[in-house]
């Protein structure tokens, strides 16, 4: 069994972990600690760019629906006339500095979620480890609003505003840290963001957002035709998904009533060819992410499905308000 498959049974399948993991869990939350501890008491030094910074993180390691909240709030800061920018790791790229990306660079180089945000966003895109240096990029570039996809733990980035995000269906799993549980920090550290969104409407906590991804069309990977979602209702399709939770999105599928063969990968997986084809002719529906990474053989049968977040009623100008008030606060204490 793949070792993630493992940790994710453990994780939230099992009510306790087994006893070994323990005590690297313990050590890794005293480490998470003490680092917290020292940017707090400001021993060790945060840097603060000129342009004010909002963190969409979570607490958990995989996906909570983080990359569609940064797609949704880039959106809406564009509307009010801001000029964002999008930092983010670049993770499972090659690419070992700082850089500002394009959405036709190689994703094996700058990473699959960097492509996504610059293709679904239309807005600049820094990727690196040093995500100071990477936003200072998107300063120059001349960007007067970094939004970090990902990086709550990285307090070396200074930020005027968190968002932490929450899987509502895995929430907290079996509430261990690493690598016992899958949580980088425990839930008491929601009580320091300035808004908490959990994807999804079980288990809402008090206090939070809750947010939909919704789905409604699919595109082509060929041509870019697209095609309502609900013609696939009634079909037996191939699902294809790569991301840190896949039965949320074959889910997502089924709820529309379409009949879903899923093919589960890693988080981030390197697609190839034999990942996207099935021996049949079946239509192939994956994620977005995955589908930056399939362009150069992919077939007429294969189609993404780009997921759009979306709150009830008037929960997203709540949370805009949020975000526009802790980046005005920002420039007051200037």
């Amino acid at each position: 069994m793949p070792l993630q498959s493992w940790l994710n049974r453990i994780w939230y399948e099992r009510a306790a972990p087994p006893w070994w993991l323990l005590p690297l869990s313990l050590t890794y939350g005293a480490a998470a600690g003490s680092r917290r501890f020292l940017y707090a008491k400001r021993l060790r030094k945060s840097t603060r760019v000129a342009s004010p910074v909002v963190v969409v993180g979570n607490l958990s390691v995989g996906g909570t629906g983080k990359t569609p909240l940064v797609c949704w709030l880039v959106a809406r800061l564009i509307d009010l006339g801001f000029k964002p920018g999008v930092v983010t790791r670049g993770y499972g790229g090659s690419a070992g500095n700082v850089r500002l990306i394009d959405s036709f660079d190689d994703p094996k180089v700058v990473g699959d979620e960097s492509i996504l945000l610059a293709r679904r966003t239309g807005a600049p895109v820094a990727i690196g480890r040093n995500r100071p240096a990477a936003s200072q990029l998107l300063v120059n570039a001349g960007c007067d609003v970094i939004v970090s996809d990902d990086g709550l733990q990285h307090y070396a980035l200074a930020r005027d505003c968190e968002i932490v995000v929450i899987d509502g269906d895995r929430r907290f799993g079996n509430g261990w840290l690493l690598p016992a549980g899958p949580l980088r920090e425990t839930p008491a550290r929601l009580a320091a963001a300035h808004a908490v969104v959990v994807n999804g409407p079980r288990a809402l906590l008090d206090g939070a957002f809750s947010m939909r991804l919704e789905a409604k069309s699919a595109l082509n990977l060929v041509g870019g035709a697209a095609k309502a979602l609900d013609e696939f209702a009634g079909h037996s399709v191939h699902a294809v998904a790569g991301i840190g939770n896949p039965e949320r999105f074959f889910n997502m599928l089924r709820a529309h009533g379409i009949e879903v063969t899923g093919h589960p990968l890693p988080d981030h997986a390197d697609l190839r060819a034999a990942d996207i084809f099935f021996g049949d002719e079946r239509p192939v529906l994956m994620t977005e992410k995955d589908a930056v990474k399939c362009d150069r053989f992919a077939g007429a049968q294969h189609w993404y499905v780009p997921v759009t977040a979306s709150f009830d009623g008037g929960e997203s100008n709540v949370l805009l308000d949020i975000v526009t008030k802790a980046m005005a606060g920002r420039a007051a204490r200037a």
